[in-house]
């Protein structure tokens, strides 16, 4: 209810019998504007800040890889069972890092989203899939279940004893997700070296484009996404 649509249902609700003009004018000018893909550009461009791709032979050494769940896999429809990918960039630099010998253990943690059915964790699905890939068994780690980054990060350091709790990690999870995901595992004591993926902006934005000017469902979403991140740095103290 904090993101723009949210906000705009409340208004319009606090405002049925009032009927004011300038309520829906104010309304609609505030939708528009973030759903243009002019803002959401911006916004993804604040968010992802200072953050850039690098390539996995160029990350620094590490005791472990941590790869943070992302919602990553889904069941498709159908009797045969599938488990299809939302987004693989997560895993796949992962295990492009594990494969460059950054380091010689690698995590994956065991996300799951507690309102929708349970069904294998994200970290034991990402774990069999490494092993078809050829990454040894006995290299891999999963968490317990967690569900949002606070738990991500202190069952990680569960897996480090007291006498490692500066080890070096390089942490693997979305550019916009990133400076609050490094501030968690910085607090458990970690040494952590981002390796940040997953980037919603491209490194030239086409600002004359006249499309970017004109309200998109999408370019909404990806306000309220950005906007959200905001508020998820604010609750976690994560700036």
């Amino acid at each position: 209810m904090l993101l723009p649509l949210g906000i705009s249902l409340v208004i319009l609700l606090l405002n049925l019998k009032q009927n004011s003009r300038r309520s829906s004018i104010g309304v609609l000018v505030f939708l528009w504007t973030f759903s243009t893909g002019l803002v959401a550009e911006v916004l993804w461009k604040w968010i992802e800040y200072p953050w850039e791709r690098i390539n996995a032979s160029q990350a620094s050494t590490a005791d472990a890889i941590v790869v943070l769940s992302s919602g990553g896999r889904h069941p498709a429809p159908g009797g045969a069972n599938v488990m299809e990918w939302n987004d693989p960039d997560r895993f796949f630099a992962g295990i492009k890092l594990f494969q460059e010998q950054k380091a010689s253990k690698l995590f994956f943690t065991g996300g799951a989203n507690p309102y929708k059915d349970r069904m294998k964790l994200e970290g034991d699905l990402y774990k069999e899939e490494a092993i078809s890939l050829g990454i040894p068994s006995e290299a891999i780690f999963t968490t317990d279940l967690v569900f949002n980054t606070a738990q991500e990060a202190l069952e990680i350091k569960r897996h480090f004893s007291e006498r490692n709790s500066s080890s070096e990690i390089l942490l693997v999870t979305s550019a916009f997700h990133m400076q609050r995901a490094k501030r968690q595992f910085e607090r458990q004591g970690f040494i952590v070296h981002p390796f940040p993926v997953d980037f919603q902006t491209s490194k030239k934005s086409n600002w004359r484009n006249p499309i970017n000017w004109l309200p998109n469902a999408s370019s909404l979403s990806r306000s309220s996404v950005a906007l959200r991140e905001f508020l998820g740095r604010a609750i976690y103290r994560s700036w």
